[in-house]
């Protein structure tokens, strides 16, 4: 089957309309070819993927007309989601930025609200790239699908490093954004949205069921495009084998993946990264509560500020791979792992916040070991 290249755009109505899937315009992301901010500042580079395969990337823009947004009310939801898959032919596709322009000078605004070790100034988050080419097509093999979800308030860019590393060994790779939750999201008309969150979203009850549950929504509804996806003629949904669906997440994208995979008979694995298996008033998910039928993996740090917490439902929940890294902590999972030492380097970052955010593992130890854990579990449980 020849290498191709087209696009497609979809939304719940066309979940059943393969045809029109097939004629639809695939988003590349979004400002296309590499960012650059006027912040200007240290360039952050993201580790080498270590597969086998070159890597492409795409921008998908979905709209689930059946819902209504939680955070904001008098609209639909909408959700912008990246594909990272093994590409066909990468000649002649521009290398993506790991943010957008408007997203990243947003992120360079925003996040130290989030993350107070992080620098207000001195880095230019838009001149990061990726590893993975624009557009570029698809091989015509049907691979495992992964989908990922972020951090509470993180985008869905901070897990480049691993998606990246997931494609290059036969995945097709999904990130999510959680529109209202994640700290930005750019959309094709450049609008942004911003988080509501103004703190942990843990520390509210209703605001922490919320997020959960929208969550798990975002996520069987970007498997119902996927499914339309893969129902039409695009190479790229002829690269999807839905047989094949892991998910993994890490802290409220931990608890995500567990608790979807425990409502969604479509996953067929799980790993939740630091993320919570109980609500702030300490009623367990049902994932905990029943214990998890298909595979879960809960990997975790020495050095987690909430460990004790993290502990009362983790410790309940039977039947799972249980694995931890050690001088480690929380932000270890994200691309913050590679970027912290890097921002230490530089003297934008003390070593105590670098330690806070990530722990005083080396990146050379840390990345290869969350990227092992990851790729060895689904493999294993996905065969790919």
């Amino acid at each position: 089957m020849p290498c191709s290249s087209s696009s497609f755009t979809v939304d719940r109505r066309t979940v059943t309309k393969s045809a029109a899937l097939a004629a639809a315009a695939l988003l590349l992301p979004v400002g296309g070819g590499v960012a650059r901010a006027a912040t200007g500042g240290l360039t952050l580079r993201l580790p080498a993927p270590t597969g086998p395969h070159r890597i492409g990337v795409t921008t998908l823009h979905l709209t689930d007309r059946s819902r209504r947004d939680p955070w904001e009310p008098g609209i639909v939801r909408a959700l912008m989601v990246t594909l990272f898959y093994p590409a066909c032919d990468v000649r002649g596709y521009p290398v993506a930025p790991q943010m957008t322009a408007g997203a990243a000078k947003h992120f360079h605004e925003f996040a130290p609200l989030f993350r107070p070790e992080l620098p207000r100034a001195g880095v230019d988050w838009a001149a990061t790239v990726t590893h993975a080419h624009a557009g570029a097509p698809a091989q015509p093999v049907r691979r495992p699908v992964l989908l990922y979800s972020p951090g509470g308030g993180d985008p869905r860019t901070l897990g480049t490093g691993v998606a990246e590393e997931l494609a290059s060994h036969g995945y097709v790779v999904v990130t999510i954004d959680h529109p209202g939750d994640a700290s930005e999201v750019e959309f094709p008309d450049k609008s942004i949205r911003e988080s509501v969150f103004r703190g942990d979203p843990r520390t509210d009850p209703t605001i922490f069921r919320t997020t959960i549950d929208t969550r798990i929504a975002d996520t069987g509804f970007v498997l119902d495009q996927l499914e339309a996806l893969a129902a039409g003629r695009h190479d790229l949904g002829r690269a999807l084998d839905l047989r094949r669906v892991g998910i993994y997440g890490h802290s409220a994208g931990g608890t995500t993946a567990a608790e979807a995979m425990h409502q969604d008979r479509r996953i067929n694995a799980a790993i939740n990264l630091e993320g919570f298996l109980d609500y702030p008033d300490g009623t367990l998910f049902p994932v905990a509560e029943h214990g998890p039928d298909r595979p879960l993996l809960l990997l975790g740090t020495d050095g987690f500020s909430e460990k004790k917490e993290l502990e009362r439902s983790w410790s309940i929940v039977r039947q799972v791979h249980r694995r931890q890294i050690a001088n480690a902590t929380h932000g270890v999972f994200t691309d913050f792992a590679s970027m912290a030492p890097q921002l230490q380097a530089a003297g934008l970052m003390t070593p105590d916040n670098r330690n806070k955010l990530v722990g005083a593992i080396t990146p050379e130890k840390s990345v290869p070991l969350v990227r092992g854990y990851v790729r060895s579990f689904f493999a294993r449980h996905l065969r790919a």
